[in-house]
Formats: C-alpha cells, sequence, structure tokens
C-alpha cells in the first residue's frame, strides 16, 4: 500500500514502451543522463528545460525541470536508480504545495539492454509511489504515446 492506503493496481501503475535503436548504450545513457537534453527528447512536450547548472547525473543527483501542461510549473527530480550504461530512473514531485497534495512521487526508468546492432531501450512510468495514484491512473494511455515519441526522438539523436 502506498502513502494513502490506496491498493497498488500493477496492471495499470507501471507502463513500459520499448524499442531497439541502432546505437550503443553509452550514446543513449549519456543522452539521458544530461538533464539538460531532456526537452529534446521528450515526447510529451511538456519538458520546457532544465535548471540552471545542471549536470550529468548520478545516484542521488537532484534536478529541476520547468514544466508546462496548460500552464507552466517546475518539478523536483531525484535520480533513485543508476547503474551506468545499462539503467537510470528519477522521481518526481512538483514544487508547488498545492499541487503535491494530489500528485508527486512516479518514478520514470530507461533501461537499456545491449543487442545486435545496437540497444533495446525499455522507459517506463512507475506510479506505486505516485502521492495518489488514482490522480494519474487516466493518464496512463496518453502516457504510452508519449513514451513512444521519446524512444522515437532518442533514436533521432543517437542513431548513426
Amino acid at each position: 500500500m502506498n502513502q494513502d492506503s490506496q491498493p497498488s493496481d500493477p496492471i495499470h501503475d507501471v507502463a513500459t514502451v520499448e524499442r531497439q535503436i541502432a546505437a550503443p548504450p553509452e550514446r543513449i545513457f549519456d543522452l539521458l543522463a544530461d538533464p539538460t537534453r531532456h526537452q529534446e527528447i521528450d515526447g510529451s512536450g511538456t519538458v520546457r528545460g532544465s535548471a540552471d547548472g545542471s549536470q550529468r547525473l548520478a545516484l542521488g543527483s537532484k534536478f529541476g525541470m520547468s514544466m508546462h501542461a496548460g500552464f507552466g510549473y517546475s518539478m523536483a527530480n531525484t535520480v533513485v536508480e543508476f547503474e551506468e550504461n545499462r539503467r537510470i530512473a528519477w522521481q518526481t514531485r512538483p514544487t508547488m504545495a498545492l499541487v503535491g497534495l494530489l500528485v508527486g512521487g512516479r518514478i520514470w526508468r530507461y533501461e537499456l539492454v545491449p543487442q545486435d546492432g545496437g540497444t533495446l531501450v525499455r522507459e517506463s512510468w512507475d506510479i506505486r509511489q505516485e502521492k495518489v495514484p488514482l490522480s494519474v491512473r487516466p493518464l496512463r494511455g496518453r502516457t504510452i504515446q508519449s513514451m513512444t515519441k521519446t524512444l522515437e526522438r532518442i533514436a533521432s539523436r543517437v542513431e548513426t
């Protein structure tokens, strides 16, 4: 159970898309670990930019993102999983206290699996630690579409 004692819904609480990308995992990971480039790969169109002074991510790194989805807001992110060239994940929390009453805690995860001719890239939207999962579950379908676009954008940036 999460903080609000809502039961987890394993079918709807983790959404995953994957794509074979013709590039080595190191090239893809370098793109993902650079928060200043997240705007160019974001398939949702909501990421507007990273906070000034953003650096290459590592386990425990904290980084901010300016966002826009009908209105401007910002998110504070913490890298919660990190295995160089294989896996990176960050947990997001809104910086506005009022918004934080309903949302915050989802994890964006990227897993890279070396394959012949490239890398299998798997992106996941994990809301099992979301403040109120019920408030974001309806976004699942749109999120899957956005993640698919994100993987397309990653491929366009790293494939040779």
